[in-house]
């Protein structure tokens, strides 16, 4: 995967709130947020539940956009921008339940997200088993469906998958939830080389401490 140098500061929070529809006026569940987040780092993200860390992720996401305040992508108001074009290029999304497609293939869950964002590509199939590769799963997974694979397999395609279009921000909510220590640890290893080596920004919502361990900052 080609390394791509960017400046620093890359997403950055001014005094955002937000509340739920249903709530009362006052009662916001983030309040007055400020924060910038760097290339090259492993954020993580703990708290307890209801304390809006999948809220917060899904407004850095662009998935959700009634809320208070500004949220900046490259010194660009997400406001102003186009939604769709920034999630199918700018940043990527890793779920705990993968929301990998089950009736297609390894390979053909990550070429739809290639055909999503309009990626131009000469071989889309040649470039999401080199993809695969990078998340240490060989050739041989291409074809398997994804339900014939294990919890780490099916994480390490989601996150091939978010890599697709070589986003500079990964998004991730408890993406070791469902898994066992050896694998967290591997799939750790991931998000770090991602950080570290290609200067990406990985943010991860966690309860766990290992995660926690792992990450340049809490």
């Amino acid at each position: 995967m080609k390394k791509t140098k960017y400046t620093e500061e890359t997403l950055k929070l001014s005094n955002v709130s937000y509340r739920y529809a249903d709530a009362k006026k006052d009662d916001y569940v983030l309040k007055d947020i400020n924060y910038s987040f760097e290339l090259g780092k492993v954020y993580a993200i703990k708290g307890k539940s209801g304390s809006g860390k999948t809220t917060l992720l899904s407004l850095i996401s662009g998935l959700e956009t009634k809320y208070n305040g500004n949220i900046y992508y490259d010194g660009k108001e997400l406001k102003k921008m186009d939604l769709d074009t920034y999630r199918n290029s700018c940043i990527g999304i890793v779920f705990q339940s993968y929301n990998l497609l089950p009736h297609l293939t390894a390979v053909e869950n990550i070429i739809l997200s290639m055909d999503i964002s309009k990626l131009k590509v000469k071989d889309k199939k040649l470039q999401a088993i080199s993809l695969m590769k990078s998340v240490g799963l060989d050739e041989s997974f291409a074809k398997r469906r994804v339900l014939k694979l294990s919890g780490g397999e099916q994480q390490r395609i989601a996150i091939a998958r978010s890599l697709s279009y070589n986003p500079k921000v990964i998004v991730a909510d408890e993406p070791t939830g469902n898994l066992d220590k050896e694998t967290e640890d591997e799939i750790l290893t991931i998000f770090k080389d991602l950080a570290h080596k290609e200067n990406k920004c990985v943010i991860i919502v966690t309860h766990s401490k290992n995660v926690c361990d792992n990450a340049d900052i809490i």
